[in-house]
């Protein structure tokens, strides 16, 4: 009887997997597949002659990555070839002109007027969060690698509490809400400007019994490009304003004394700005989300300045970059809280995101992008801020309302978590 009965599951499961191969064949299934469009690079400005020195005076500015020279010796063939298109992509965008006025130093556009005054010494985010045991960050390389960390209590809630806090907000700015995947395509992480080729990469790669060619992601950034990937919007339509609240994954390493800690981890939550605008009011618009950066970070009672970063610190696809770094009283320094760029066609040219102008053209969008909250540096800097002489925590008052009443983070009680290793007996 259980000879017939899995003599029955056996031809059962070969059923479905010949139907399964045929469904994989079928074309209708196939059209279902992620379709990534080919490139639209700007030819016409690259591959002009008149532009080399132009060009590479900026791959030069911006970290010497990509060859002008080699996609113009390419480009004397007629036929587009893969090796063409790769080099196309490596040249990054074009650097705003604002940028290249501050040489190689970054601009202070607007700074705090006064620090915050303590009567006592300030201690640093580690030393309070050891006294008040609100994280475990020790001896947890077995169960999920370097740089790992656990929010304990009180600070778990307000890693909560300042998610809900932040998307209030942005919806007050008319964002949507948009809930993404943290699994992307390799090649979309490479549409939207990150280099996976070279020694530095900073992207975890899934092995290939998961899928083909599937990668962590570093930022909902890529996951809301994606989302609009071949849209093509009317003029009255824009700007397109997403915000989505994702897990960031990153393989970035430091052995800098002033990061350590939850500053420069390997995964963490933050909310992500996502803006597609016209070419025209771009400009404006990044000074309307670093604005919106500026409302969140007051409101909540941080102190703060806002600094223009030079050509080298864009990376490939920003135009221009604007950081928010936040005080830091126990380390009395500033600390990146968060940035905002513009990327301007850089992306869209490569997802196929359009809109129809006002004279009824197709042009690509421009796509913004910055940070309206990374947990883990926002913890660091509200911890220091609002320590008490006892070695409490002041929760800020924007808070209040989405910590259950809460108004002081003192010392908690948790259970005590430590890693045993199991003996083997050979």
């Amino acid at each position: 009887m259980k000879s017939q009965r899995a003599f029955w599951m056996l031809k059962n499961c070969r059923y479905l997997s010949s139907q399964t191969k045929k469904l994989l064949k079928n074309p209708e299934i196939l059209g279902l597949k992620l379709q990534i469009p080919e490139p639209e690079y700007d030819i016409e400005f690259i591959c002009n002659p008149a532009n080399r020195d132009l060009i590479a005076n900026n791959i030069k500015c911006r970290k010497g990555i990509g060859n002008i020279d080699k996609v113009l010796e390419l480009a004397q063939n007629p036929k587009m070839s893969k090796e063409q298109m790769k080099e196309l992509g490596k040249i990054p965008n074009m650097t705003d002109p604002h940028v290249l006025t501050y040489g190689n130093e970054p601009k202070v556009l607007k700074s705090c007027k006064t620090l915050p005054n303590f009567e006592f010494t300030p201690e640093s985010f580690s030393q309070l969060v050891k006294s008040l045991k609100l994280l475990r960050i020790d001896e947890l390389g077995p169960v999920a690698g370097q740089k790992s960390y656990i929010l304990l209590g009180d600070i778990a809630q307000m890693e909560e509490a300042l998610v809900q806090y932040t998307i209030r907000k942005l919806m007050k700015y008319d964002f949507k809400l948009v809930s993404v995947p943290d699994i992307l395509p390799r090649e979309i992480i490479e549409r939207c400007g990150m280099v996976l080729d070279s020694e530095r990469n900073l992207v975890y790669s899934l092995e290939n019994h998961y899928g083909d060619d599937l990668c962590l992601s570093g930022t909902a950034e890529m996951s809301l490009a994606m989302k609009l990937m071949n849209s093509h919007f009317n003029y009255d339509d824009l700007p397109i304003k997403l915000a989505a609240v994702s897990r960031c994954f990153r393989a970035e390493i430091s052995n800098s004394t002033e990061e350590q800690g939850i500053y420069r981890v390997h995964q963490f939550t933050k909310v992500e700005m996502f803006v597609c605008s016209n070419q025209e009011k771009s400009s404006e618009v990044l000074n309307e989300l670093v604005n919106i950066q500026e409302n969140l970070l007051n409101d909540l009672g941080l102190y703060f300045q806002v600094i223009d970063m030079p050509s080298h610190e864009l990376g490939a696809p920003a135009a221009r970059k604007l950081d928010i770094e936040g005080w830091l009283p126990g380390r009395k320094t500033f600390g990146e809280l968060s940035s905002c760029s513009n990327c301007t066609d850089y992306q869209s040219r490569r997802l196929n995101i359009k809109y129809k102008a006002m004279n009824g053209e197709l042009k690509h969008v421009h796509t913004l992008n910055g940070t309206a909250c990374a947990i883990p540096r926002m913890l660091i800097a509200i911890l220091e801020t609002f320590q008490t002489k006892e070695g409490f925590i002041r929760v800020p008052d924007k808070l209040l309302p989405f910590m259950n009443g809460k108004t002081m983070i003192k010392k908690q009680n948790v259970a005590d978590m430590r890693n045993y290793k199991l003996k083997s007996h050979n």
